[in-house]
């Protein structure tokens, strides 16, 4: 059985987890319980963080896979019944508020060939502006050949409770413009950058310009193909039908916070998620669990 090194490390202002197992490496915040980076061995890293990105608190890390709760994007973007659950809709910030928040670490745990990380954020104890509801979220973050996690949200109020989310994933690529996405062929999506139009997507997806759709009736399995690196990253999801492909292009790039002005060629978001008609209503003492994994294959 392979032997676990598992080191506490502060990056700047953020505390966060390494965890080597075998030939595969994955840091961890603690802040967000937002992974930081993820890879195997002398392979180009799976999942991207930016060369610029920067670890303050209160302040979500450019890169990784930050976790977006208990809304998606901009909240008045959102179905009436989230913006009603919100007490100042217009000024809420993008994303909710969990990314920049300490979660509690539950535990790390070897069990035969793997090690799981648990982290917990509580609204009871850390609760977020404006947002007057009890619940919990855990994300358990497991490493073995692959890399899975499990975010699960429980109503711990009296009234049913409305979220959407996602593991909004940065992933590493070659060249943008070697890269596609594979498996949304046929399936509906939102042209955010035209209108919010509704468009049905024909064949691969492909990357000549900025990038930014809402996909849904997504099937449980895509594939990030890398002509470059001659590699296929799988994404394997359960508990969500919907996925947003993001990519701000040369442009936008130059707008964004911790974000080279020549990084968008380096990465594509493809983010696991429940948004749009795939958002979530829990009732009292319920929970909803969203599951991702990853992994790599030579093309």
């Amino acid at each position: 059985m392979s032997q676990a090194q598992i080191e506490r490390l502060d990056l700047d202002q953020l505390t966060c987890w390494r965890v080597h197992l075998g030939d595969s490496e994955l840091l961890v915040a603690q802040q967000g319980a937002q992974i930081m980076h993820y890879q195997h061995g002398d392979q180009p890293p799976i999942i991207w963080c930016s060369e610029q990105a920067s670890y303050n608190r209160g302040q979500s890390v450019r890169g990784g896979i930050p976790v977006c709760w208990p809304w998606f994007g901009d909240l008045q973007r959102n179905p009436q019944a989230l913006q009603h659950q919100h007490a100042a809709p217009t000024s809420a910030p993008a994303h909710g508020g969990v990314r920049g928040l300490d979660w509690q670490l539950l535990g790390v745990e070897q069990q035969g060939e793997s090690v799981t990380l648990q982290f917990l954020y509580d609204s009871r104890q850390q609760p977020l502006p404006h947002w007057p509801y009890d619940a919990e979220l855990r994300l358990d973050i497991r490493l073995d050949q692959r890399l899975h996690l499990s975010l699960t949200s429980r109503n711990l109020g009296e009234q049913p409770l409305h979220l959407s989310q996602a593991l909004h994933s940065y992933f590493a690529v070659s060249d943008i413009r070697q890269a596609s996405v594979l498996g949304l062929d046929g399936c509906r999506y939102l042209e955010t950058l035209d209108d919010w139009r509704e468009c049905r997507q024909s064949g691969a997806v492909q990357f000549a310009g900025e990038t930014d759709r809402i996909y849904l009736d997504v099937p449980p399995r895509l594939a990030l193909v890398d002509n470059g690196w001659k590699r296929r990253t799988l994404i394997e999801t359960s508990g969500s039908h919907s996925a947003v492909v993001w990519n701000p292009w040369i442009d936008k790039a130059q707008r964004l916070s911790q974000f080279a002005d020549d990084a968008w060629q380096r990465m594509l978001c493809i983010e696991t998620a429940n948004v749009w008609d795939d958002c979530i209503e829990l009732a009292a003492g319920a929970s909803h669990s969203l599951n991702v994994s990853l992994w790599s294959e030579a093309l």
